[in-house]
């Protein structure tokens, strides 16, 4: 951190707008009811998401087949197979009632409901420096919920720390291979020259126990000679009274200091992403293919692996190799995909076109009268959801519960299952027409099913899928 003092000192000249008086009227609005609230609507996101993304990813209990090595065999048991089949019906099943669920409790929650003295803490430092678009104030974890004004100031200043240190690093791996490194020696008595030091996480065996000493005393002098948390009495975060980015103009140096900020967190991201490539590949910038250890080689040809990601698979779910097991997600996850791709056409359509007539006779229900998105959970009537549940589970266990080829989401149905109702073709003779399709089809049902989620928020914290998000007091 010690690295980084000299160009942790402008913002000595920027207030901390978040004053103590607002603070205080922060908490006062900030009632239980409303934290109870917030805990509650996070639940359901990470429920929601949960169910749609993650089913995918469950392991059935009785999938035990093992893949062997990992680019050996690949054939499954006739038994494992059956079983992947039934898991996977059950966790479709599984996903498609969280999902119901949750989105009917986002229904409970309309943009008038919400009390208008309400202060939120997204709204207490949403003023502050490094709000920019597209995200504006982004605190997934809600680490500043309870707006606490010491404790916001605490994590910008570790930010700011890590941020220089991280765009100091990112430099420091990138200059010597295009600059070059520095003439003579690093060590004259362990006869040690700059350039016999590699680039990279190999310097670290290199440099000798006095380097690494020296390193780490200038370090702490430069994190304690102003005193421990200075900057943080002081109310500037980051300010240790040595300026680079400044400017007289108070708007050019806002929009400096935003830079540095988001210069700062994307080289966080740039330097943890440049160790894990220079460890497995022995390159900050080397090329994955000398990684002849990873366990996505297994799959690494299959329908879906497609730049700029390849195979990814952060949570390594198929790092056994079982086929058995990554052939029943493939498969869940082409229905999950399918049916966001039907779900987000059908949050659209109604907008400019709907069904003439009754949706229900009996009951006096019009097409016309059913609002679009979540509301109309709460308009149709129970027996329309009882034929469309039943719907759905004829087609998952009785019409679409045979694999062709043990190809994963292949029921022999064609092109938007066309055949299942009479309307025959040959299908796709191009073995790369098809491929391509394929690749075509799992990557519009990824997209897809981030539009829906993001589109079941939308709606429920502003009343439309694409509401104004001023909407959300």
């Amino acid at each position: 951190q010690g690295l980084a003092q000299g160009t942790a000192s402008h913002l000595k000249e920027a207030p901390f707008s978040c004053a103590v008086p607002f603070r205080s009227r922060f908490h006062s609005n900030f009632s239980l009811v409303d934290r109870m609230a917030s805990k509650r609507y996070g639940a359901v996101g990470v429920g929601l998401a949960g169910a749609v993304a993650g089913s995918a990813f469950i392991a059935s209990p009785g999938s035990q087949t093992k893949n062997g090595a990992l680019r050996a065999t690949r054939a499954a048991p006739q038994a494992a197979s059956a079983s992947a089949s039934s898991a996977a019906s059950t966790a479709s099943y599984a996903a498609a009632s969280v999902v119901a669920a949750s989105a009917g409790v986002l229904l409970t929650r309309r943009p008038g409901a919400m009390s208008k003295t309400t202060v939120t803490a997204l709204q207490a430092f949403e003023q502050e420096l490094g709000v920019q678009p597209p995200v504006g104030f982004w605190d997934p974890a809600g680490l500043s919920k309870d707006g606490d004004v010491e404790a916001f100031k605490r994590r910008r200043s570790v930010e700011l720390k890590h941020g220089r240190i991280a765009m100091l690093a990112t430099m420091g791996y990138i200059t010597p291979e295009i600059a070059g490194k520095f003439p003579g020696y690093l060590s004259p008595s362990a006869g040690l020259k700059f350039a016999d030091v590699p680039n990279g996480l190999a310097a670290i065996s290199k440099v000798p126990a006095g380097g690494w000493t020296q390193i780490l005393l200038y370090m702490g002098w430069c994190e304690v000679s102003r005193g421990p948390g200075s900057d943080i009495a002081s109310g500037r975060p980051g300010d240790f009274g040595w300026y680079v980015l400044t400017s007289a103009d108070p708007e050019q140096k806002k929009q400096k200091l935003n830079a540095e900020l988001a210069n700062g967190r994307l080289a966080m991201m740039a330097i943890i992403g440049m160790f894990y490539q220079d460890g497995l590949t022995g390159s900050a910038w080397g090329d994955w293919s000398l990684y002849t250890d990873s366990p996505l080689r297994a799959f690494e040809n299959e329908t879906g692996v497609q730049p700029p990601v390849g195979f990814w698979d952060p949570l390594g779910l198929s790092v056994s190799g079982n086929l058995s097991d990554y052939k029943r997600r493939r498969e869940v996850e082409l229905k999950h995909g399918r049916v966001a791709m039907f779900a987000t056409i059908g949050y659209i359509l109604p907008e400019y076109w709907r069904f003439p007539g009754y949706l229900s006779k009996f009951l006096d229900i019009k097409f016309s009268e059913v609002p679009n998105g979540l509301s109309a959970f709460s308009k149709v009537p129970a027996l329309g959801w009882l034929q469309i549940v039943g719907f759905a589970g004829i087609v998952e266990l009785n019409v679409y519960n045979e694999q062709v080829n043990d190809e994963p989401g292949n029921y022999g149905a064609g092109f938007l299952g066309l055949r299942s109702i009479g309307f025959m073709n040959a299908g796709i003779a191009d073995p790369e027409v098809r491929k391509k399709k394929l690749n075509a089809e799992l990557a519009n049902g990824r997209l897809a099913m981030f539009a829906i989620i993001g589109m079941f928020f939308q709606d429920g914290l502003t009343g439309s899928a694409w509401g104004d998000w001023a909407n959300y007091t």
